[in-house]
């Protein structure tokens, strides 16, 4: 569906079925350079199973107008304003990578929207290194290949998609290529300048559970953990196997941890 946010049109994917703010929200947040598309089958599962969906191309991204934001702060009001338009008083924010820094900042933000937090791939300093940083200026195709080849890990490379007849480098590959001239190096430069996860974590009062790959090689699990121990009460979930991308990678192991 089509919402309009901050006098922007967004595009806003809902699982299947018709938005019903009369029950209980739940928004996706992708991570850097990606969209609504990475949650096709966890949205599909909530929209079927009594919740309604929300998973936002972030402006600039997929088919939501831009320009994109430069800061996780911005992209966290954004995400409140989000909420407005929809008609939802709050909701559970499941994000990834980066759409989890955008999530915990929420919740800092605007407490009052938030009813739970489910992180996935994150880690409370997200650093990204100066040869992926310039090639994302650029906007060059190495910086793409990185994300891909870095985010998805080996398996990737060897057809390990469970879904038959998918390849999920190329699919990674698609998508990064469609994004605008750009954007991704305003999401990677807003990851790498965020620092203030651990002061929000410390003022989370909201369920919490991080979801973290065991081979993760972009925010490894053992900084997911170090977050985790900074959130009152949270819960962690470590994916055997997994990198990064774990939507794409073990996305039965993933929806199981959202459900639980």
């Amino acid at each position: 569906m089509k919402l309009s946010v901050n006098g922007a049109d967004v595009f806003v994917a809902t699982g299947g079925r018709d938005f019903d703010k009369s029950l209980p929200a739940v928004v996706f947040i992708h991570g850097a350079g990606f969209d609504h598309s990475t949650w096709a089958l966890h949205t599909r599962w909530f929209a079927h199973h009594g919740f309604a969906v929300l998973a936002p191309d972030l402006p600039g991204h997929g088919r939501s107008a831009g320009p994109s934001l430069g800061s996780i702060a911005e992209m966290a009001d954004w995400t409140a304003a989000l909420l407005d338009a929809a008609g939802s008083a709050k909701a559970h924010l499941i994000g990834h990578s980066m759409g989890s820094l955008i999530s915990l900042e929420t919740a800092a933000r605007h407490p009052d929207k938030v009813s739970a937090l489910s992180l996935i791939g994150t880690a409370a300093t997200m650093t990204v290194g100066p040869d992926l940083l310039k090639a994302a200026e650029a906007n060059s195709q190495d910086a793409n290949d990185m994300v891909s080849i870095w985010g998805l890990g080996f398996n990737a490379e060897l057809g390990g998609s469970l879904a038959p007849g998918l390849w999920m480098h190329g699919g990674a590959q698609a998508v990064l290529k469609a994004c605008e001239p750009g954007v991704l190096f305003k999401d990677l430069s807003a990851c790498n300048s965020y620092t203030n996860a651990l002061q929000a974590a410390a003022g989370v009062k909201v369920p919490t559970t991080l979801i973290l790959g065991e081979r993760d090689m972009m925010t490894p699990a053992k900084a997911g953990k170090a977050l985790a121990a900074a959130i009152p009460h949270a819960k962690t979930v470590v994916v055997p196997g997994a990198g990064h991308m774990i939507m794409a990678e073990r996305p039965d192991e993933l929806l199981a941890a959202l459900r639980n």
